[in-house]
């Protein structure tokens, strides 16, 4: 770049002038090519040279406009006030918004003319208008085209409601896709904190990161403590980087692995480094689900049945046409009206392929899958990959975090131990709690409260003072605020160092440089961890005495008893550090134990039925939690997940067991307690691997990713989740509740016995349609089912029985049967029992009409044939309605519970019956059909409705069924009264 070059004119022309000089030079050349309106705004420099200095990670050029605050001039902006909200219109205009450039939609026209490029339709398309232009000469016009025209309105009517199906979908999931970016961040804006959207941050705003979260945009580090960046998004590099004032350039699309910063936004959008990227990268589409992959194959085989049924039928009726020509001795006298005949077995022969080829399964998947994340995220659970769905429905263990998921997340400080007293503390009145404490214990509780914290007390927009920070930090910070006063405590004191809480360490300590120019450190966290840092305490009368073993097993009995009570347990304490203190490096031992809280967090109302509604599912739930092991056993047992036969275990002791040991214990594991991601991840590995479970996890923090990853099914918070948990989840549960978990297990479970009602309902017809045709050509030389006919009987069978059946609500019945193994057949021999027995009465019925109609009817006249054929059309098509509404339900006899809650089921249903009247009554001219009298409209209504008696009969016929079998090698106990 030209201005580039420019910038090391000047840097060679550096000595001998002063620091402002250069600056004013820099200043000068990054200011060329300024928009006038940004001059007129007061800003100093060009949005693409900003854009440069992040980009080549120029910190010369920084160094020299005066670093951060010396470009946040150049910005128009504070680091301490941050943007101006008056301002951000104008900043948008100048430097661009944070809007990445987005493929186009794609337009309903589109989904039309993919429809059309389907192999067999473009055949039938041919067929139709050949078969116009041999009508026209042989029979002249109107008559002649009425065949072909009937054919090539039946490929509108198919085409069409294949693409509204298709865009419908595909608006449901650029809704879903929308859902997906909703993402905040947290931002200074008027001198106060606020949450806004990553897509409304503009340059200049001043960016607050920590542990979990995405980089917005691109910037410069302000301040901040132990930043580790993941830049493997962007680099390939799975070193994380550090950041801070020697190396302050931050960049879009990497993640915050460790620490917390502050960070000023130079360059938005596009002109990003992720946006310069994401430009050159086309989008990938989402793969095809396990079910999907299945049901191709299925498609595959039944496609290829039908090939050998359409060319031997073609074959049969063109040799008995041409035996029959030779017969009456014309096989040498041809007219256009045989070539019309042949083309019509022709097509006839291609529509048995449309027919058989049921482009409806993986169809009716994706319906299905869309129609349950549409629901799901009613219901608050975003599914960010559709083989979730489809997996969760197979769960057969639910892995679960204990904090805000079976818990509600709204905590406070309970109970505290303190001065060798355990004190309760009543709402409102902690200040209370602490009155008959000494001066000096008051003052270091304060001080461990208010200097070692991740929460802060920030401004609203209103002046209003309130507590940002996680749901433990805010309780504990809440609480100091009721003894004392935050800036008092803090006043002349310097923050050194931070360790931020992790879930490796489970603590988080601090340096701080004191007014008397002493150096304390501060640390909190689990409170046996702590504890066993701690050589002293603070005794009953406020003096700082050494800790013997039976003080400790004291204290220890206090946290086991907090604990008992559900309470979460926490630790303070203190070190004043000598003259040895080394830089890097924040005590691990030697400290002051202050006090021991317990924060209450109670269960979320609905979690025990939840529970129960799992175990009843073949679902088993086990609890990993960073939390002391008698919490999580009290929590545990509220919620109903620990039995008396179940296995407590903490994280330490089940990592050091062998590979046998723990194939022993982790069947009985119901509760896993002080377990870090590391534990996390063994347990699904083995879960998965040893076992063979199909195993669902939950997790809110960067470290529980691998296990997301490994996982059958991630399920990351939507509330306490960070943004790169909600990057390795496939679901992401936006209320953080553990009962929304089971409603998605209760929808996968919906979404497989959906598919499986409509490969029955679509067999059932495949069978049937090939069958009669076939059978016809080969006895009589005809086929009963037109190419119009069987392009309509298509259209019910794919695209209106999927909206039918793929779209069924769920029912609580769905809970009360055993997960679906991986390895199962997705077609059941109750499936086979249902297709047989049906196809057999349809058959049995249809040929004898075929063969025996018009005796069977009394049917005379010229037009007996039409009307014994339209006849065996209508037949055929009420067999398949009533035939739908058996397949509602493959097991049960009632097949009409519920059925009023389905709409779209009651609507196709209506509009098929509809549709097909319009068909015989209407448009016989370009569908063969001919009206018919009620007589034979009631007895094809009443044939069709025997098939409710027929799968009555069916479902009475007992099927053998592979029983489940659990990990171990043993039977399940019978789930239910049904299967006892």
């Amino acid at each position: 770049m030209a201005y580039m070059a420019a910038l090391k004119f000047i840097d060679a022309g550096d000595q001998g002038r002063s620091s402002d000089q250069i600056r004013d030079d820099i200043g000068a050349e990054l200011a060329k090519d300024l928009p006038e309106e940004a001059r007129e705004a007061g800003f100093g420099i060009n949005p693409d040279k900003l854009a440069s200095i992040v980009g080549s990670y120029d910190i010369k050029t920084l160094k020299k406009l005066g670093g951060v605050e010396g470009l946040a001039g150049k910005l128009r902006v504070s680091s301490n006030e941050g943007v101006k909200s008056s301002d951000v219109s104008v900043r948008q205009n100048i430097y661009g918004s944070n809007k990445f450039t987005e493929k186009p939609f794609r337009s309903f026209w589109t989904f039309v003319w993919e429809a059309l490029h389907d192999l067999t339709l473009v055949i039938l398309i041919v067929c139709a208008v050949v078969s116009i232009g041999v009508g026209l000469a042989t029979e002249g016009w109107p008559k002649g085209t009425y065949d072909g025209l009937g054919i090539l309105l039946s490929i509108v009517l198919v085409v069409m409601v294949t693409a509204i199906s298709d865009y419908r979908q595909s608006l449901q999931f650029r809704d879903l896709d929308k859902e997906k970016k909703k993402i905040s961040i947290q931002v200074t804006r008027d001198g106060s904190r606020q949450k806004v959207s990553i897509y409304d941050l503009v340059v200049g705003d001043v960016v607050h990161l920590s542990i979990g979260d995405l980089v917005p945009a691109d910037g410069i580090f302000i301040a901040g403590y132990s930043l580790l960046i993941d830049q493997s998004s962007l680099s390939g590099e799975s070193v994380p980087v550090s950041i801070s004032e020697k190396r302050p350039f931050l960049l879009s699309g990497t993640k915050v692995q460790d620490g917390s910063a502050k960070m000023l936004v130079t360059t938005v959008g596009m002109r990003t480094e992720w946006g310069k990227l994401m430009e050159t990268l086309s989008e990938g589409g989402e793969d095809e689900t396990p079910l999907q992959v299945k049901l191709n194959g299925v498609a595959t085989i039944i496609g290829k049945v039908g090939l050998g049924f359409a060319v031997v039928t073609f074959l049969v009726l063109i040799v008995r046409f041409l035996v029959n020509k030779a017969t009456h001795h014309h096989i040498t006298q041809w007219s256009s009206s045989d070539a019309l005949t042949l083309l019509n077995y022709f097509a006839t022969a291609v529509t048995i392929i449309v027919v058989a080829v049921p482009e409806g399964l993986p169809l009716a998947v994706t319906l299905s899958l869309a129609f349950a994340m549409k629901k799901l995220m009613d219901n608050k659970a975003l599914v960010r990959h559709l083989s979730a769905c489809e997996t969760m429905g197979s769960a057969t263990c639910i892995c679960t975090d204990k904090t805000g998921t079976l818990t509600t997340n709204q905590m406070v400080v309970d109970k505290i131990w303190i001065c060798e007293k355990a004190k309760k503390v009543e709402n409102g009145g902690s200040a209370d709690a602490i009155t008959d404490l000494s001066e000096s214990a008051q003052d270091l509780l304060l001080q461990a409260i208010f200097h070692n914290t991740a929460a802060e007390v920030v401004k609203d927009k209103d002046g209003k003072k309130y507590v940002l920070g996680s749901a433990t930090e805010s309780a504990i910070l809440d609480y100091g605020l009721l003894l004392g006063d935050i800036d008092d405590k803090k006043k002349d004191c310097k923050l050194l160092k931070v360790e931020p809480f992790n879930s490796a360490k489970k603590r988080m300590s601090v340096l701080v440089g004191l007014p008397d120019s002493n150096t304390r450190a501060f640390c909190k966290g689990a409170s046996e961890i702590v504890l066993k840092m701690c050589d002293k305490f603070i005794d009953c009368n406020g003096e700082i005495v050494d800790m013997s073993e039976e003080q400790a097993t004291n204290i220890t009995n206090v946290i086991n008893e907090f604990a008992d009570e559900a309470l979460r347990t926490l630790s303070l304490a203190f070190k004043d550090v000598g003259d040895g203190y080394q830089e890097n490096n924040i005590p691990d031992s030697g400290y002051t134990l202050v006090a021991v809280v317990g924060i209450k967090d109670p269960v979320r109302p609905g979690v025990k039925e939840a529970v129960k509604s799992c175990l009843a599912a073949g679902i088993t739930v086990r609890m990993v939690t960073g939390d002391n092991i008698h919490t999580a056993k009290a929590i545990a047992k509220e919620c109903g997940i620990l039995t008396d036969d179940g296995l407590a275990i903490e994280g330490p002791e089940f990592r050091n067991k062998s590979p046998d040991e723990m194939r022993q214990i982790i069947p009985r594991i119901q509760v896993m307690a002080r377990s870090s991601p590391t534990d996390k991840h063994v347990l699904v590995k083995n879960l998965r691997g040893m076992f063979k479970e199909v195993v669902a996890v939950t997790g809110d923090g960067t470290n529980d990713a691998p296990a997301l990853h490994e996982s059958d099914i991630g399920l990351a918070m939507g509330i306490a989740g960070t943004e790169v948990a909600k990057e390795s989840a496939d679901i992401i549960v936006l209320d953080d509740n553990f009962s929304t978990i089971v409603n998605v297990a209760k929808w996968g479970r919906s979404v497989y016995i959906n598919i499986q009602k409509f490969v029955q309902f679509q067999l059932t017809v495949n069978v049937v349609a090939l069958m009669i045709n076939f059978i016809s050509a080969c006895a009589s030389g005809s086929a009963p089912l037109t190419a119009v006919q069987l392009l309509w009987v298509n259209l019910i069978m794919d695209t209106l029985g999927a909206l039918a059946l793929a779209t069924e609500p769920p029912h609580d019945g769905l809970m009360s049967r055993p997960p679906v193994g991986r390895d199962v057949s997705f077609i059941t021999k109750t499936m086979w029992r249902n297709i047989i027995g049906q196809s057999i009465y349809q058959l049995a019925v249809l040929l004898a009409f075929n063969f025996a109609g018009k005796q069977i009817l009394g049917l005379e006249g010229s037009d007996s044939t039409m009307v014994l054929n339209t006849f065996i059309f209508n037949t055929f098509v009420f067999c398949q309605v009533f035939n739908e509404i058996n397949s509602r339900d493959m097991e049960k006899i009632n097949i009409f519970r519920g059925i009023f809650g389905s709409w779209i089921f009651i609507s196709v249903m209506l509009a098929t019956v509809v549709f097909q009247v319009i068909i015989v009554e209407f448009l016989g001219t370009f569908a063969s059909t001919t009206p018919l009298s009620w007589q034979l409209w009631l007895l094809s209504v009443l044939i069709g409705a025997v098939s409710l008696i027929v799968a009555v009969i069916l479902k009475l016929i007992p099927v053998e069924k592979e029983a489940p079998k659990q990990h171990d090698g043993y039977d399940l106990v019978p789930d239910g009264p049904e299967r006892a």
